[in-house]
């Protein structure tokens, strides 16, 4: 879960806010330390932000080639961005890639990835702190994604002239560049060379504020990611032993919420085979998964006595206990069921699962995921209200063979549909850049 607090900004006045922002990234350093003792992220969003200028040091101390900087919020972000760099990477092989993260959960899994040339934490948002990253990078382009906007480091772009990028943006009337009181943050949308948003209504928004000239309604590059995952599925022995002839339900990014709302179902149905990939792999998660489903074991101990040649023939339930391989799960499942839902938080990627042909299934919160309304609208995804009505839902897809194909095609003919973001960004950049080949 992030750190970062919940601020109520409503209240403040226009002349304020300014002050508030950098009131905001003084006091989160010191709100992440205070409860570092007791929350391994904000550990970790310490300790690894201690010496990132050493690492940066060295970065730039390597090579003199030229920098393209890509900076993602978090994990999903990264994978968000990863088919632009991809493409970067192969139009501009003799430029370095570096990544930068702001969350522990993106760092921590990508921090080796083959993509980049070297992956960081970015330093806390301050004049000196961006004066100083920006003085050894010297980056030729600039690519936040989705939804990252940090004042010192947009506005420092902006003077030195480097082309900076918004890739797959979204934006939505309660934000803070609406606002009549959102002035300091509406300005922060002037630094940008050029947005790439999701949809028209971004667009619209956008112009709203002034800002229609500068952007293009590209898509989700989302999109363009699970289509290249799916093309390189790797298949997991053991799982496709231990799913065999059987049904199986693929519960992806589970949490608490979601394991007690599939709980009943999973115990009524004797003949289903469960995956479950929960958000978190802490052992007290793990423990309670294998409370909650029945004749439940990890997959890490499943996956020893498969390859000693006797898997447990009783198991019908499989707890994910590592990260990565949740992308290629969906490939199993009849029916996905994506996590999220029955939280604050909302659902998580829908699209790693509709991209096989699979019908998706989730919780009532969900409505800032426009991907999930969208394949609710093509048929391709159910949600539920609660725990009865998601019995009900599932109940009728396993019952009904045709209406699940039906909803299965429909949720992969709306990812292929949707394809081609990468390409209108790429384009972009070789015609209005002009990056050093």
């Amino acid at each position: 879960m992030d750190i970062r607090p919940i601020l109520d900004v409503t209240a403040v006045p226009l002349q304020a806010m300014k002050l508030f922002y950098r009131l905001f990234i003084a006091l989160y350093p010191i709100g992440a330390r205070v409860i570092a003792p007791f929350n391994p992220k904000a550990k970790e969003w310490i300790r690894g932000r201690q010496d990132v200028f050493v690492g940066l040091s060295k970065f730039a101390a390597a090579s003199k080639a030229p920098v393209i900087w890509m900076h993602c919020s978090s994990l999903g972000e990264f994978e968000q961005g990863l088919p632009v760099a991809t493409a970067l990477k192969k139009e501009y092989p003799s430029h370095r890639l570096l990544v930068s993260f702001f969350s522990p959960s993106g760092y921590l899994v990508r921090k080796n990835h083959p993509i980049a040339d070297y992956v960081t934490y970015l330093p806390m948002d301050s004049h000196s702190n961006a004066r100083q990253f920006l003085l050894l990078v010297k980056p030729q382009l600039a690519i936040f994604i989705k939804y990252e906007f940090w004042h010192f480091y947009l506005s420092m772009l902006k003077e030195r002239q480097i082309p900076t990028l918004l890739v797959s943006g979204i934006f939505r009337p309660d934000q803070l560049f609406f606002r009549s009181y959102g002035g300091f943050y509406r300005n922060m949308l002037s630094y940008f060379t050029q947005f790439f948003v999701q949809d028209e209504h971004s667009k619209k928004l956008l112009d709203s504020v002034g800002y229609g000239n500068r952007t293009t309604v590209s898509g989700d590059t989302r999109f363009d990611r699970v289509i290249d995952i799916a093309h390189q599925f790797r298949e997991y022995p053991a799982i496709t032993h231990f799913c065999a002839a059987h049904t199986t339900i693929v519960a992806g990014s589970t949490w608490s919420e979601d394991d007690k709302a599939l709980h009943h179902l999973a115990i009524q149905h004797k003949e289903l085979r469960m995956v479950v990939a929960p958000h978190d792999i802490q052992p007290d998660r793990l423990e309670e998964c294998i409370r909650y489903y029945p004749d439940a074991m990890l997959y890490s101990e499943y996956l020893a006595a498969f390859e000693q040649g006797n898997p447990p023939e009783q198991v019908r339930s499989l707890i994910i206990n590592n990260m990565g391989m949740l992308s290629s799960l969906y490939h199993y499942a009849h029916i996905a069921f994506i996590g999220g839902g029955f939280t604050d938080d909302g659902i998580h990627n829908t699209l790693e699962a509709a991209v096989y042909g699979v019908p998706v299934v989730f919780g009532p919160v969900y409505e800032k995921y426009l991907e999930a309304i969208d394949l609710i609208d093509a048929g391709a995804a159910f949600t539920a209200l609660d725990v009865v009505e998601l019995e009900e839902i599932i109940n009728d897809l396993l019952v009904h063979k045709e209406k699940r194909s039906i909803a299965g095609t429909a949720a992969r003919n709306y990812v292929r549909n949707h394809a081609g973001a990468t390409a209108k960004v790429l384009k972009y950049i070789q015609e209005n850049l002009r990056l050093i080949r």
